[in-house]
């Protein structure tokens, strides 16, 4: 992958497109295990961010955007993982005629982070973390993902690839995306919007609590049509590959 918007698509352009974009890590190298559980049955599109350190919510939307546009793809649904859910706000809020969306599907996200001071504290840490800590933290988790993620060739190459991608340039672009939700509030847009809006989590997040995104969502977006947590998973609710999946594609009718 290049340090540039990155897009690849998987699926035939009979099937129903989904699109991914990725948490605060920008990449698709954490769902492997949901592109296997889903494939044949949906056109998955996966977006990787580029390590930019100065693109607003606006400025990823619209490149993603262009990008589909430029590959023939001109409606979908929007799968947008944590930090994604700011850019499919930002999409949302741009209101654009060139493309529609069909719906979206927010994993582990959320509207307006519902504990910016722990924002703030992630985005120091991410800034400042010495990178051999940073491998041995994520050399930790590889081996949790693999025990509780489908367990494949792909799947092992994808994690030794997350880690290998986590460089300072890499650290230091996560960090401007959690400014990016430090500093934006789209609860308007949220607010605004009919657009059909689904949630997806786990049941331990400390992330993002979905006990206090989940009833705000509820009370406030017209669009909101339900949730589900998936029990046994985190904040990366989609490495709960099959029964993420599985939810996600009876909300899309596929």
């Amino acid at each position: 992958m290049s340090d540039d918007l990155a897009m690849r698509v998987q699926g035939g352009a009979s099937l129903s497109t989904l699109i991914y974009l990725p948490g605060t890590h920008g990449d698709w190298t954490l769902n492997s295990g949901f592109r296997q559980a889903a494939a044949n049955r949906v056109r998955l599109v996966e977006f990787t961010f580029p390590r930019t350190l100065n693109w607003s919510l606006e400025d990823h939307s619209e490149a993603v955007e262009k990008k589909l546009l430029e590959n023939g793809i001109g409606r979908d649904w929007v799968l947008a993982e944590s930090f994604a859910s700011q850019v499919a706000w930002a999409w949302v809020g741009r209101d654009s005629k060139l493309f529609h969306i069909e719906g979206i599907i927010l994993a582990g996200g959320f509207v307006r982070h519902p504990v910016i001071p722990a924002v703030a504290m992630a985005k120091f840490l991410t800034s400042n973390i010495p990178i051999p800590v940073l491998k041995v933290f994520l050399w930790c988790y590889t081996l949790y993902a693999r025990a509780r993620e489908i367990d494949s060739p792909e799947a092992r190459a994808a994690l030794n690839e997350f880690v290998e991608r986590r460089t300072k340039a890499d650290l230091l672009a996560a960090a401007h995306r959690l400014e990016l939700i430090e500093q934006n509030d789209l609860r308007p847009i949220a607010r605004a919007s009919t657009i059909p809006l689904f949630y997806l989590t786990g049941l331990i997040d400390p992330i993002v609590p979905w006990p206090l995104v989940q009833p705000w969502l509820k009370k406030n977006c017209a669009g909101y049509r339900g949730w589900r947590i998936v029990a046994g998973s985190d904040h990366h609710v989609l490495g709960a590959a099959k029964k993420s999946s599985e939810q996600i594609l009876k909300w899309m009718a596929v």
